[in-house]
């Protein structure tokens, strides 16, 4: 399901390193040293987020945010 929610990936200046944020899952971020290794970690980070909502009995927010661009396989 994850693969339903968009992806920003950016430049962190003052972390020095790529951040992957997923806009639709509050506070659902990660980061790495290129951007791959930021979305990865992010893919890792929704999952675990996506898994505590529903084990709370969260309903899962509705996907808003489009990517730009498809993600790279």
């Amino acid at each position: 399901m994850n693969e339903d929610y968009a992806i920003a990936v950016f430049w962190s200046g003052a972390d020095k390193a790529w951040i992957a944020d997923a806009p639709d899952l509050k506070s659902c971020s990660a980061f790495g040293a290129t951007p791959e290794e930021a979305v990865s970690e992010l893919r890792v980070a929704m999952a675990a987020w996506i898994e505590a909502a529903k084990a709370n009995g969260m309903p899962l927010p509705e996907p808003l945010f489009r990517q730009a661009l498809p993600a790279a396989e």
